[in-house]
């Protein structure tokens, strides 16, 4: 079965263009090398798989971007082959499958980088088992925050850490607030049920005499 992801495509496009014309950059004007020192460079391309894919050499040894090969790798942007051992599984069914394979995958990576279960400096059992579901709990919390937002952890929480408190003082006492929530801060706190910070959250005034 055959698929197709726009996202992908758009992603694979991209990353093309920017092979593309550093390649093209690599080899302008090699043809007033000589041929040994073309042949140097066409070593080094060589154990760039990215870039190589798209080199070609002509019969005198000249170095040419390949546009046979540029665009037949147009014509597969964003698809991917999938197989199933199962037939009686519909085409829609076994792509979602794949995709919380990839999700499944995703959320180890998570596990292990952002939420750092590993390595474990506990010794004990029961600490170590609290480790791992304290682990596993947050990234539910994650999962359900990106079901619920539409967008990704990493872009909620850069924007979310913007959120500062001060500290400021003066002849009356000092007092603490937060800074003025943004309309995306706003957005992500409201589709997450969740009540914005108070804008002071502590007063103290300065005693008198």
């Amino acid at each position: 079965m055959i698929c197709h992801n726009p996202e992908a495509a758009d992603r694979d496009a991209t990353i093309r263009t920017q092979l593309v014309a550093r390649l093209g950059e690599m080899i302008a004007d090699t043809d007033k090398l000589p041929a040994a020192k073309r042949a140097e460079l066409r070593g080094v391309i060589s154990t760039k798989p990215g870039l190589n894919r798209f080199l070609r050499v002509t019969a005198g040894g000249l170095l040419r971007l390949d546009a046979r090969a540029i665009t037949a790798e147009e014509k597969v942007d964003g698809k991917y082959l999938l197989r199933s051992n199962e037939p009686h599984l519909s085409a829609e069914d076994i792509a979602l499958g794949y995709k919380q394979l990839l999700e499944v995958e995703r959320g180890w990576r998570d596990m292990k980088s952002i939420l750092d279960l590993r390595p474990v400096h506990h010794r004990l059992e029961d600490r170590i088992r609290a480790h791992v579901i304290l682990c596993w709990l947050a990234l539910l919390l994650i999962r359900i925050i990106e079901t619920t937002t539409g967008d990704t952890w990493t872009n909620i929480r850069r924007e979310l850490q913007r959120m500062a408190v001060g500290t400021f003082t003066g002849p009356a006492g000092a007092y603490r607030q937060t800074t003025q929530a943004t309309t995306a801060q706003t957005q992500i706190l409201d589709r997450l049920d969740l009540t914005p910070p108070p804008r002071i959250l502590s007063l103290d005034t300065a005693p008198e005499g």
